[in-house]
């Protein structure tokens, strides 16, 4: 079950991490920032990060379910860190990565998802 979910994650982190480079799916704001969909704030940085992460994803789900399950938990923890740091962010730049409150969002829903895959038990099948 965990590889298919590390499958599935990673193929839509590097759908998203090449959409963020597309113009008609990121177009800018006002302000001349990339807003993916029109919500998410992306730049190239935040893009690349989205890429690696779903890179990641997809090669932990071809190994094993324990390397599925430690990729889960990782990016749970990750995540977690990364909302409640962007709860001080708001608008503007975490960690070289466009954010805004709509990331905020995605960020802790994410790291919700992630923590659960990563740390609930597994049923294994007889």
């Amino acid at each position: 079950m965990l590889k298919r979910a590390a499958n599935i994650v990673g193929a839509v982190f590097v759908a998203v991490g090449i959409l963020g480079f597309i113009d008609a799916i990121a177009p800018a704001d006002a302000e001349g920032n990339a807003l993916l969909l029109g919500i998410f704030a992306v730049n190239p940085m935040h893009n690349t990060v989205h890429l690696l992460s779903g890179i990641l994803a997809l090669f932990v789900g071809l190994r094993s379910e324990e390397a599925s399950m430690l990729y889960f938990r990782g990016l749970g923890l990750i995540y977690a860190l990364v909302a409640v740091a962007g709860l001080f962010v708001g608008h503007g730049t975490l960690l070289g990565m466009a954010h805004n409150p709509a990331d905020l969002v995605l960020h802790a829903l994410i790291a919700s998802g992630a923590l659960y895959l990563g740390f609930a038990p597994l049923r294994r099948v007889a």
